[in-house]
């Protein structure tokens, strides 16, 4: 293989939306023209370069890491969540702190919070344009669970401090009473049966779920654009993309009808939403959080996890849905969930990783704001090492080659009946996809154990990685993308740059606000970290929280009192 050197490139391929990519979606579905277009693509995908590839490392089919007895005491989460914290900077979003404080003191009842929010869904989906956040949302419902959370408060034993706190759910997620569409218009036809371990979990925390997030069809783009549930809208300004695939799940959170919401990342669907909407995302290291109750989408590289406000928000959703599950058998070996070390500003033990064209490969202005937060850690005693990470773009296109296919694989009982039912950028991929052959496949995983020792070798050198979230900002909706969708590989290169090697390694990663552009779109930084070793990322984004001034997104809903 390649020698190691920097070898990702930014592309330019051409963009495709309205009429031009019906008739390329059609070419790509006929039988008698399709040969014409695939091997154009797959050269210009780095998919023919990855097959003339010679590979002796054996395939690894998923990741898997060691789960080393654990030091530290077993996490009070009671005590984690009272605990005094440094205040952050500038605008202040609604914490589920604030929710649990307010139910306590009298301030307000979750039966009040309920209606206020039931309202401002109302509201996020008539206004004009419309958020899109939410896609479904039963009213009577989320009352019932409200009465019921009062009740406990008002006995005084509320089952976490997460009760009566509103959460929305990606619906790729089975959650009663409500059927999984995963954003088709196809699928969810009846309501789940079961809720999935994740929703399980924060349903027995006394969460109040406030309903199923809109997100990219089948998780397989990052912007949010949507046919058949409508884009969704960053509140930040509601003429550019949120990212996705988790888009709702990060709008609701930074527009404020949540201060939490459960969310997936196949390829930084987490952290891509989070940065574009100026919140914090975790994808946890492969298998810490059950899968039991998603939808069967991309296996071997797929998570879930929390979008939050703030970083003590995500730590927390994250302690109660991780863990291991016996409905989920690759959970089971795993050290205990930790958060320690959390409220730590002194960051004199934390080494950060810098591979500096990677770093840099992005636009000026978001480099410079990631540039400057790396600054500001180190002057909170975080040294910087130098590192290097060789084969980037293999592992880009093998993550692709997994993905897809896994994808193809889950779906494929559904194609010939219901594959012109998705939207065209949907069509578009599995076609590129139904390519791919099981050589192909094998190809991928063997890259993928070159680099989860890449990886694993830089993270001895230090106890984080740290890049951009992202290549850009927010892309502006270009309005002949609506409603039927783009295709733009050019801009989704850029967007995926720096998220899906932690989805094909299968290390923790998180997103955290870093600070803005010149025209006020968040920015936002990534830290990739040991395997379970996600309270290092949660110690760091807490630490970046005391040196970014936040700032209020244009469309906000404040649910509290003042």
């Amino acid at each position: 293989m390649s020698q190691p050197t920097y070898d990702l490139k930014s592309v330019k391929l051409p963009r495709l939306a309205g009429g031009g990519l019906r008739a390329f979606v059609a070419l790509m579905e006929n039988a008698a023209t399709r040969g014409l277009i695939i091997p154009k693509l797959l050269r210009d995908g780095g998919i023919a370069r990855l097959r003339e590839l010679a590979i002796d490392d054996p395939p690894t089919f998923q990741p898997r890491f060691e789960a080393h007895p654990a030091n530290t005491p077993p996490l009070d989460l009671t005590r984690f969540a009272q605990a005094p914290r440094a205040p952050a900077k500038g605008f202040t979003f609604a914490t589920t702190r604030d929710y649990a404080n307010a139910y306590r003191a009298g301030v307000t009842t979750p039966e009040k919070i309920a209606e206020q929010v039931l309202a401002a869904i109302d509201d996020s989906i008539t206004r004009t344009p419309a958020l899109r956040a939410m896609i479904a949302c039963q009213r009577d419902d989320v009352i019932a669970q409200a009465r019921a959370s009062a009740q406990r408060w008002r006995a005084g034993k509320p089952l976490s401090i997460f009760d009566g706190v509103p959460v929305a759910v990606k619906d790729e997620v089975d959650m009663i009473p409500y059927p999984t569409t995963v954003g088709t218009r196809f699928l969810g036809k009846t309501p789940a049966r079961a809720d999935s371990t994740v929703v399980a979990r924060m349903r027995a925390a006394g969460a109040l779920l406030i309903g199923k997030a809109n997100m990219h069809e089948i998780g397989i783009g990052v912007t949010g654009l949507n046919p058949h549930h409508g884009v969704t809208r960053n509140p930040y300004n509601v003429a550019h993309f949120t990212g996705g695939s988790s888009s709702g799940s990060a709008t609701a959170v930074a527009a404020g009808l949540c201060p939490a919401a459960i969310s997936a990342d196949g390829g930084g669907s987490i952290r891509i939403p989070s940065s574009f909407c100026g919140v914090v995302g975790l994808k946890a290291t492969y298998s810490r959080v059950s899968e039991f109750g998603a939808a069967p989408l991309c296996w071997s590289v797929a998570h879930l996890g929390p979008i939050a406000a703030t970083a003590e928000d995500a730590a927390l959703m994250y302690a109660i849905i991780a863990g291991a599950d016996p409905k989920d058998a690759h959970t089971a070996h795993q050290p205990p969930v930790t958060l320690d070390g959390f409220a730590n500003l002194d960051l004199r033990d934390l080494t950060l990783g810098i591979y500096t064209p990677w770093f840099q490969h992005a636009s000026p202005a978001l480099v410079a704001e990631c540039e400057n937060m790396v600054k500001q850690l180190q002057a909170m005693g975080a040294r910087v090492c130098e590192i290097e990470i060789p084969e980037l773009e293999a592992a880009r296109v093998a993550h692709v080659i997994t993905i897809t296919a896994e994808m193809c694989a889950g779906l494929d009982r559904y194609y010939d009946a219901h594959h012109t039912e998705y939207g065209l950028d949907v069509r578009t991929n599995l076609a590129l996809a139904r390519s791919f052959t099981a050589r192909d496949y094998l190809q991928a995983q063997r890259v993928r154990t070159r680099a989860l020792a890449h990886f694993n070798r830089a993270l001895e050198q230090v106890d984080v990685i740290v890049t951009p979230a992202t290549g850009c900002t927010a892309p502006a909706i270009p309005l002949d993308a609506l409603p039927d969708g783009e295709s733009d590989l050019s801009t989704l290169t850029e967007i995926m740059r720096f998220a899906t090697p932690a989805n094909f390694t299968g290390h923790p990663a998180i997103a955290f606000p870093a600070g803005y552009d010149a025209s006020g779109l968040p920015v936002g930084c990534q830290a990739i970290g040991r395997a379970w070793e996600e309270h290092v990322l949660f110690r760091l984004a807490h630490a970046a929280e005391q040196v970014v001034e936040r700032r209020k997104p244009p469309v906000h809903y404040r649910l509290l009192p003042e």
